[in-house]
């Protein structure tokens, strides 16, 4: 009976354990750790960082439209020696120093360049492209910190899960010794215990290993210390097959708001305006030019003279022949549009590949879950049911320690069951282009307090 009772009582224990029932106090949930690993992870900052040098693109091409100002001066110091001959033919040589020196104050503004009117529409489609970039990178962040965060709760269940299995072999190896130093035991009913509390013994330090590694994965995203985690509040969990019903619809919005098509959209808009960026070098510009310029002593001619002039005018530039490089900017052009076009569609095709596979794996995860909780019951009935029949003389220790076995495999499939739900309601809203705190909230709710 005391080997019955203890075994049980320990895997009830583990039960607790892995369902997060014994979450510590002051545990980081999911939102603390999305939080900080926004604020902390290196990958992200640097997508922000390329984010707001992307911006930067626009201002920059805006300017080419807008008048430009330019002042030159110079100042030098002259010293001019010459050499001539007078009227009688004797040489003569003088020696003259003197300072020179020009200001000259120009400006331009484009009047006609249709190649900066595609720059700055091209500028406008690549911080949209930032933009997105950004949005996806931050999508992916949540991702990213829930598969991080749900491993290293996993690693947690499982060891849980094996310390209490290791416990209880060890009350039953104990149990079987006793039993068979007092001669109702049998030889076989102790080697089979040892046995599996061997390989128990070697699968923790495994799962030990993996414990350490989730913890320290989550840590290098968070900068926070991970050693105690919100568990899953499993009494109030009750998975529930998507909001939308058909997939089809979860593919549509996903199209219409997934940031990645959103910048592989944008990138189409650059690529084609990147084909009139060179067309354009076909076509002539127009700016108007206003100058003024002072020089002083700028010539041996004009020494100790001063000349002032300002000028106000057209410029017209009109290309005739570069050579067919026009020609192949063009055809350059027109090609990385056509790859920009095909990247979209294959991304377009991979994006509903992936809401499929998400979708189904939170709708059948429903179904999973309920059927890994009716599973677990029935394997708690069986290990009572073996260890009963063991003190009646009609079952091994053998049969015990499999149903034990068998009860531990449910309550950990169970686990991943769970998780894996989880995750892919977090995938299945992302690729959607949902909001990423909403998205966190939905799935911190399931966490203990």
């Amino acid at each position: 009976m005391l080997f019955a009772s203890l075994s049980l009582r320990h895997l009830q224990a583990c039960a607790l354990l892995a369902t997060g029932l014994a979450a510590p106090a002051q545990a980081l949930d999911l939102r603390q750790a999305y939080d900080a690993a926004f604020t902390h992870d290196a990958s992200i900052r640097a997508a922000r960082a390329g984010a707001d040098a992307a911006r930067e693109r626009l201002p920059q091409a805006l300017a080419q439209r807008r008048p430009q100002v330019t002042l030159s001066a110079t100042r030098n110091y002259n010293d001019l020696e010459s050499k001539s001959s007078d009227a009688f033919g004797q040489p003569r040589r003088a020696s003259n120093d003197y300072y020179s020196g020009n200001q000259t104050l120009s400006v331009r503004q484009p009047l006609y360049r249709p190649y900066l009117g595609a720059q700055v529409g091209q500028a406008r489609a690549q911080v949209d492209e930032a933009n997105a970039s950004l949005e996806r990178d931050e999508q992916a962040l949540v991702v990213r910190v829930s598969e991080a965060y749900f491993d290293a709760l996993l690693a947690r269940d499982q060891i849980a899960l094996l310390q209490a299995q290791k416990a209880s072999n060890v009350t039953q190896l104990d149990a079987a010794r006793k039993s068979f130093a007092a001669g109702t035991g049998a030889r076989t009913d102790v080697d089979e215990v040892q046995a599996r509390l061997d390989m128990t013994l070697a699968q923790e330090l495994e799962i030990t290993q993996n414990v350490e590694f989730t913890q320290r994965r989550l840590e290098v995203l968070t900068g926070q210390s991970a050693a105690a985690l919100a568990g899953l509040d499993v009494p109030r969990f009750v998975p529930t097959a998507p909001q939308l019903q058909r997939l089809d619809d979860w593919i549509a919005r996903a199209e219409a708001a997934s940031p990645e098509l959103q910048a592989l959209r944008a990138q189409g808009e650059a690529a084609r305006l990147e084909v009139q960026k060179a067309q354009a070098g076909h076509l002539p510009t127009l700016d108007a030019v206003a100058q003024w310029s002072r020089s002083q002593s700028d010539s041996v001619s004009s020494v100790n003279s001063r000349y002032a002039q300002k000028s106000v005018g057209l410029q017209l530039n009109v290309p005739l022949y570069a050579g067919g490089a026009v020609n192949s900017q063009v055809r350059q052009a027109l090609a990385s549009e056509e790859r920009a076009r095909e990247a979209l569609e294959s991304a377009r095709r991979d994006l509903g590949v992936r809401v499929h596979q998400e979708f189904r794996s939170m709708t059948e995860g429903v179904l999973r879950v309920r059927a890994l909780e009716q599973a677990e019951r029935s394997a708690q009935q069986a290990l009572l049911s073996n260890q009963k029949s063991l003190q009646a003389g009609s079952r091994t220790t053998l049969d015990v320690l499999q149903a034990q076995q068998q009860h531990t495999t449910t309550l950990r499939d169970l686990a991943q069951a769970r998780y894996r739900y989880l995750l892919a309601q977090l995938h299945l809203r992302s690729l959607a282009g949902e909001d990423r705190l909403l998205n966190i909230e939905r799935a911190n709710a399931w966490l203990l307090p």
